[in-house]
């Protein structure tokens, strides 16, 4: 069974119920099911994040987090001036996806680079997924 990480990445505030819509968009658009997920990732600074908490508890995923240099060191395909703005790194849901699959995990491996939902609550979240390496 093929294996996958899920980035996450969100506005402050953010609701749970816009989390897991974004992540079950994105995991219909990978062709996945959230019990191949192994692990979700993304940037310290959401460490306190009650969504993203909330989420991985829900599921039951270990959620890692990575400091903005870690993942300001990833090659993705959409580096975003304004997220290095208020980040310090131009990816958070894209890098933290493939660091979560494994070191050198080629760009390559991400199946949704990056998947964009508003919620109900005017707030975004992202979501990205790798293929895990074997």
């Amino acid at each position: 069974m093929t294996a996958f990480t899920v980035g996450l990445g969100c506005d402050r505030g953010v609701l749970l119920e816009t989390v897991r819509e974004a992540v079950q968009a994105a995991l219909a658009e990978a062709g996945a099911t959230r019990e191949q997920v192994t692990a979700a990732a993304t940037i310290t600074l959401k460490k306190d994040e009650a969504a993203l908490l909330a989420l991985a508890e829900e599921y039951g995923w270990p959620l890692h987090f990575y400091e903005a240099e870690q993942l300001a060191a990833v090659p993705v395909p959409h580096p975003s001036e304004t997220v290095r703005r208020y980040t310090g790194t131009p990816s958070v849901s894209e890098a933290a996806a493939l660091l979560a699959a494994g070191p050198d995990t080629p760009m390559s491996a991400l199946l949704v680079e990056k998947h964009k939902l508003r919620g109900v609550d005017g707030r975004n979240a992202t979501v990205s997924i790798a293929r895990k390496n074997p």
